[in-house]
């Protein structure tokens, strides 16, 4: 995504802290960004994502499951968001994403015929699809595992925004900084990848601690007026609906046009309309007034174990002690936390 590049202005708002921290908070999780973590991160030593006997991976079943455990051990009460219908201003991003990734795929099943196990792990990684039966799993476990999730109308990154501004939430919870651009007050990345991870392309290792970010602090950091004009910065550099940005428009050189001319128009028609592929101003409209719905009330439930039994057990082939294991785990957090309950009992 073009607007992670606006994490390179981003310094001093940032705050590393420990999950216990949290706890006790409501995070709204944008749920396909926690699945692309998943599948990307738990894999075999070959590279290959997690699958059952035949052949459907498992890999986000699995995060979903243990980490989603952790965080309940830690009192945080997550509360998935899943994408609805992308808008039109996406279509070209989804497209390039598409062909990306079926080149990926290509290029790893090339690695693996050549035994290249480290170049098909690298490019198997990036070739990563969500399917509807992936999410389909995912929402049914959630359900099974007694925690509540929502259908989002558009951009599930949006609506965990909106439920953050909204109150519903304390803190939206993404890798992406679009949470801010939505206008999520608190922004919690690292979430579910948080623990050891392995760089790119290396032998090594490093710790991943979760990170929180505000909006307010955000704004006085760069100095600007207001979230507007922090979307139009994030135009300038790069987003979703227009991922290139302006050629020759960095970072830096970014701030420094919102701050001298103020606004992503009047900047447009000093280096020229033509730069831009997209319609800035209808970017900064969606980023302002996405498609979001309003949230009732959501429900903490007792885990359904017979259902968590089948669905990892009976259909996904999954370790049965070790589902016990996750389930005994996962009701004691629950019961710590009051068990079922209303989100208001845990603002």
């Amino acid at each position: 995504m073009g607007v992670t590049e606006l994490g390179k202005l981003i310094n001093e708002s940032r705050q590393e802290i420990d999950l216990a921290k949290l706890n006790g908070r409501i995070i709204s999780i944008d749920a396909y960004n926690a699945l692309y973590q998943f599948l990307a991160s738990i894999r075999q030593p070959d590279g290959t994502p997690l699958m059952d006997s035949r052949g459907r991976v498992t890999s986000h079943l699995n995060g979903l499951l243990y980490r989603t455990i952790n965080l309940l051990e830690n009192g945080i009460k997550p509360v998935y968001v899943f994408d609805g219908k992308p808008p039109q201003l996406k279509q070209t991003e989804i497209e390039r994403r598409r062909q990306r990734k079926e080149e990926e795929a290509h290029a790893a099943e090339a690695a693996a015929k050549a035994g290249n196990t480290e170049e098909a792990r690298k490019h198997s990684q990036r070739a990563i699809f969500i399917t509807d039966e992936m999410v389909n799993d995912s929402k049914e476990l959630l359900t099974a595992m007694g925690l509540p999730w929502v259908q989002a109308p558009g951009e599930g990154e949006a609506e965990a925004a909106f439920m953050a501004e909204r109150g519903k939430a304390w803190a939206a919870g993404s890798q992406d900084y679009d949470s801010l651009l939505f206008g999520a007050p608190r922004l919690v990345r690292n979430l579910t990848v948080t623990g050891k991870r392995k760089l790119p392309n290396k032998r090594e290792y490093v710790d991943v601690k979760p990170e929180l970010i505000e909006l307010d602090k955000v704004l006085r950091e760069l100095g600007l007026r207001d979230r507007i004009q922090l979307i139009d910065l994030a135009v300038l550099i790069g987003t979703d609906y227009n991922p290139d940005g302006v050629p020759g428009v960095g970072p830096q050189r970014a701030l420094k046009l919102i701050k001298e001319y103020g606004s992503i128009d009047r900047v447009a028609k000093s280096v020229g309309l033509e730069k831009f592929p997209m319609d800035p101003i209808a970017i900064r409209e969606y980023f302002m007034k996405p498609d979001v719905i309003e949230v009732g009330e959501l429900r903490f439930n007792k885990p359904d174990e017979r259902t968590i039994m089948d669905l990892l057990v009976r259909r996904h082939d999954f370790s049965e002690d070790r589902v016990k294991g996750a389930i005994e785990r996962l009701r004691k957090s629950m019961d710590r936390t009051g068990g079922s309950s209303t989100l208001d009992a845990f603002m």
